[in-house]
This record gives structure tokens, C-alpha cells and sequence, in this order.
């Protein structure tokens, strides 16, 4: 795609960037650094989410690179007349709120669950949005702040964990291209105090519940607590030697939350999730990772024990995606 092409059709619009509802550090370090490309070539755009950013590393972000989001509750008046560009996200997926304004523009990097007619869409099989955003710079010569440039790489490290899951040659070459631009102090001094006391809370209840079958282990974490946190105990469960497919499920307020990871190749991850949310919420992601939601109205459907019917629906979606593999 020609990024050229997205600024004009944003020209002379009031612009919104939004992203995926509670953003993680790759959805906000990609709609920072589309709102200062954009800045640059003559349009201001402001940022956007629904949900809340409740992780330290996210709050710590905004910060550091010195970014202002503003949530559904605070947004500035938005019309139906303004334009909506989707980042790291996509219309009609469960983890997007649909706002009032118009998307006209989608850049992501998640498989299309949904098919929607946007003006400009850039979706890539990439390891992070941010590296999408930041060949944006690279293919048109525009000027990268040091600041802009150490948060889209931080971004891209922190979504491709480091370049242990999910990478290509494009997240490589762009973090190459951001390492000599950017402020390399700002990218380390997010890697320290990212971790708040209450965190140990979560862990500790995830371990003391996990159960294992057959290489996929399943912990449930009774309480509220930080919807990124799911997604981060999930890795660090699936780090365990015993463990090829990792399922973490939390209560929260307004229903089950559901984080995903899977370094098993016979199984997708997103594809499985989504199978198995249908009865009761919904749910996708990539091939190693994915997430989803059962809304507490819903929990009634899972019956007496909702340990079981979802243990034994994840079982068995793996189980017939394992056989379908075998059979191909």
C-alpha cells in the first residue's frame, strides 16, 4: 500500500485513530506513531480506545514517549461525519467498540474474521503493527523523532516478544531501520519497574490453579485483574516445558476474559478460540496467540461447572484441529 494514498483521503477531515479496546504496547506505540506521520504531512489526528489502559508497562508508555490517548469517555466530540482510521484492530471484531465516526481506514496485522469495505486497508502477517507504521517512514523518506522511533520499536519488541514469536523479515528490518534513529534509552528504561505489587496476585492464583492435559494447560485467575496481565501470565505459562498450548481465563466484572498462546503447529490459536467462544462470547487472534470474551449474561450457558465445559471444549477443538491437520 502507498501510505500517500491513506493521507489523501484523510486530508482536510477530522481524523481519529483508534485502536483495540484496552491497548497494548504495540496498539499504542502504532497509533503514535501514525498520528506524528500524519502530523507531518499536514494532518492532526487524534488518538483513541475504549475499555482502559490498565497495565504499568502501558500507562508507563504514555509517559515516557509523552502520548495522549483519550478514552471513549473523554473523547473529544466525535461525529458521524469524522473520519476513523482502525489501527491494530478491525471493524466488527469483539474487541473493537464501533464508535460514531466513520472508519474509512484499517492498518493491522491479526487474520480478517470479518470482511469490510474500508477506503484504505493495510493488513499484513506481520509480528507487530508497529513495524507496518514504521515502513511507513522508511518507503517515503519522512523525518522519525527519536522519541517516535525508540516507542515504535519498543512496540514491535514487545509484540513479537522479542523475536520469539510471530516474526518476519519485515518486523527484523524495520527494527533495524528504527535502531539508528531512535532514543535507545527511552526503549530500555521501559523494561524497568514494569511490574506493579498487586501483579504477584494473579500469578500466584494462575499457578496454584493450573491443570495440565496432554501438553495444554488451562489456569483460571478468580478475580478481577488487568486484562494485559491475561495475555502475560498466558506466555508465562505456556514457558513451562509441559506446556505446548496455554489457556487462561480470568473473571472479570463484565464476563470471562480468555488469553491464548500455542507453539503447537497443528493448532491456530485464533482459529481455535473462535470455534470454541461461539456458544457462549467470541474470540480471535493470530496463529501462537488470540483472546476472547464470554459477557457475564452468557456465563449461565456454560452450565454448573465452567471449569469443565471449558476445558472439555478447548480439548476437543484442538483434538479435531490436531485431526484435520493430520488428514490434509
Amino acid at each position: 500500500m502507498n501510505p500517500f494514498d491513506l493521507t489523501d483521503i484523510l486530508r482536510n477531515h477530522r481524523v481519529y485513530i483508534q485502536t483495540h479496546n484496552f491497548p497494548d504496547p504495540d496498539a499504542i506505540s502504532s497509533a503514535y506513531g501514525l498520528q506524528q506521520f500524519l502530523d507531518f504531512h499536514g494532518i492532526p489526528a487524534t488518538l483513541c480506545y475504549d475499555g482502559k489502559i490498565d497495565r504499568l508497562s502501558s500507562k508507563k508508555m504514555l509517559d515516557t514517549f509523552g502520548i495522549t490517548m483519550h478514552s471513549k469517555n473523554s473523547l473529544p466530540h466525535m461525529t458521524k461525519d469524522d473520519f476513523i482510521v482502525l489501527v491494530d484492530s478491525q471493524k466488527l471484531n469483539s474487541n473493537v467498540t464501533d464508535l460514531i465516526g466513520d472508519e474509512v481506514a484499517c492498518i493491522d496485522h491479526h487474520p480478517i474474521f470479518f470482511e469490510y469495505d474500508y477506503l484504505y486497508q493495510d493488513i499484513q502477517k506481520v509480528g507487530a503493527c508497529a513495524s507496518i507504521i514504521a515502513s511507513y517512514y522508511q518507503q517515503t523518506d519522512t523525518p522519525i523523532s527519536p522519541n517516535c522511533a525508540a516507542a515504535l520499536a519498543y512496540g514491535i519488541k514487545m509484540d513479537t516478544a522479542d523475536f520469539n514469536r510471530g516474526t518476519t523479515l519485515l518486523d527484523t528490518q524495520m527494527l533495524s531501520f528504527l535502531f539508528s534513529h531512535a532514543d535507545w534509552g527511552l526503549v530500555t528504561h521501559m523494561y524497568t519497574n514494569t511490574m506493579e505489587f498487586d501483579d504477584l496476585q494473579a500469578y500466584g492464583a494462575a499457578i496454584q490453579n493450573i491443570q495440565i492435559f496432554g501438553g495444554t494447560g488451562f489456569a483460571y485467575i478468580p478475580f478481577d485483574c488487568a486484562t494485559a496481565l491475561i495475555a502475560i501470565i498466558s506466555d508465562f505459562i505456556l514457558s513451562l516445558d509441559v506446556v505446548d498450548i496455554a489457556i487462561i481465563y480470568a473473571m472479570q466484572t463484565d464476563g470471562i476474559r480468555f488469553s491464548v498462546r500455542c507453539e503447537q503447529n497443528r493448532v491456530h490459536a485464533g482459529n481455535l478460540i473462535s470455534h470454541v467462544m461461539k456458544p457462549w462470547g467470541s474470540g480471535g487472534g493470530h496463529y501462537s496467540m488470540a483472546g476472547g470474551m464470554i459477557p457475564s449474561e452468557h456465563i449461565h450457558l456454560l452450565g454448573e461447572d465452567i471449569h469443565i465445559s471449558i476445558q472439555d471444549s478447548f480439548l476437543k477443538g484442538i483434538a479435531h484441529m490436531e485431526k484435520e491437520a493430520v488428514s490434509e
